[in-house]
């Protein structure tokens, strides 16, 4: 005979039991994506190609927010002082992970204490000008260049970006000097150089790719170790005798400090399953990039890396931002 006490333990374990098992049935928060820029670009699209893919991992679902502002650095600054729980994350071009710092006096947060997850993708940079220039390769530009110091313009999406800090790095590896023509955005850039307005432009591949087919713009090189698969009669910096002009844009996402081990590993794992998804991959080709899914040691690296490149650029052109 069961006593009493006896059978109001065991009612007790079967409650627990049952609660313990209705919980971890229920599904978690959603994994909060943080974009620090605005919705429509490369830096927003890519992302949002691999949310719709992870429903599996998050049943919850993953949710895409764009928190623009003061060259990623509001978005980044949220993300930063969020609970390191592993559902907070941010998916970012370098600005706010790898370059802000040196263009800054101060900043809100710390980008050496972000713990990498992934890299996303990664995307050539490409040196686009107007095609009445009368140049058609690296070296033809560079002679008109010392043929006409100071004459020649060219256009970033504003001071401090990654096309102002290419062209930056274009110079001071050539010895020549153009004109600095800082706008809002990659689009009022591509349309004043379509225009006429500016010379050169060193923009990422996806957004030039579709002005350079229709001929209304000209890719004269590739700023990475590999041709484009969309542009392979386009050479490399590389192959024009200028091996050190070596430029990507990158997409990678990093979780604030303290985040567990366990947390950034699963992630990691998941954006890489979906990266090699032919769909995924299809999607990114469109956009002229190439998905990664690299663990967080090597993304780790490629961002340290990519920091040191870039404060010396920064250091020898003197660029300050407030």
């Amino acid at each position: 005979m069961i006593k009493p006490f006896a059978r109001r333990l065991g009612a007790a374990c079967l409650a627990a039991a049952f609660l313990a098992g209705a919980a971890a049935a229920q599904p978690g928060k959603p994994l909060r994506i943080v974009v620090p820029f605005p919705a429509g670009g490369t830096a927003d699209i890519l992302p949002r190609v691999v949310a719709a893919k992870l429903r599996d991992s998050f049943p919850a679902g993953v949710v895409i927010e764009n928190r623009t502002g003061a060259g990623g650095n509001i978005g980044a600054e949220s993300v930063f002082n969020a609970p390191p729980d592993g559902e907070t994350l941010l998916a970012s071009p370098p600005a706010p992970i790898a370059i802000n710092q040196h263009l800054y006096r101060k900043l809100s947060f710390d980008p050496a204490k972000w713990v990498p997850v992934t890299m996303i993708a990664t995307v050539p940079n490409v040196l686009v000008v107007n095609p009445k220039l009368p140049v058609r390769s690296v070296p033809e530009l560079i002679a008109y260049l010392k043929a006409n110091p100071g004459k020649l313009s060219y256009g970033s999406q504003g001071n401090g970006t990654t096309s102002h800090l290419t062209a930056s790095m274009f110079m001071q590896l050539t010895g020549t000097d153009m004109v600095h023509v800082p706008y809002k955005g990659t689009a009022p850039a591509l349309v004043d150089l379509v225009g006429g307005q500016i010379d050169v432009f060193f923009d990422n591949l996806s957004s030039s790719l579709p002005f350079h087919q229709s001929g209304r713009l000209r890719i004269l090189a590739i700023a990475d170790e590999q041709r484009a698969q969309v542009l392979p009669d386009v050479p490399t910096f590389a192959e024009q005798k200028l091996p050190a002009m070596n430029a990507v844009t990158w997409f990678a996402l990093v979780a604030p400090p303290g985040t567990p081990a366990a947390k950034v590993q699963a992630t990691q794992k998941a954006f890489a399953d979906a990266l090699a998804l032919p769909d995924v991959k299809r999607q990114f080709a469109e956009q002229g990039a190439e998905p990664r899914g690299w663990d967080s040691a090597r993304t780790g690296q490629f961002i340290q890396a990519e920091s040191a490149k870039w404060a010396k650029v920064i250091k020898n052109a003197n660029v300050t931002l407030d």
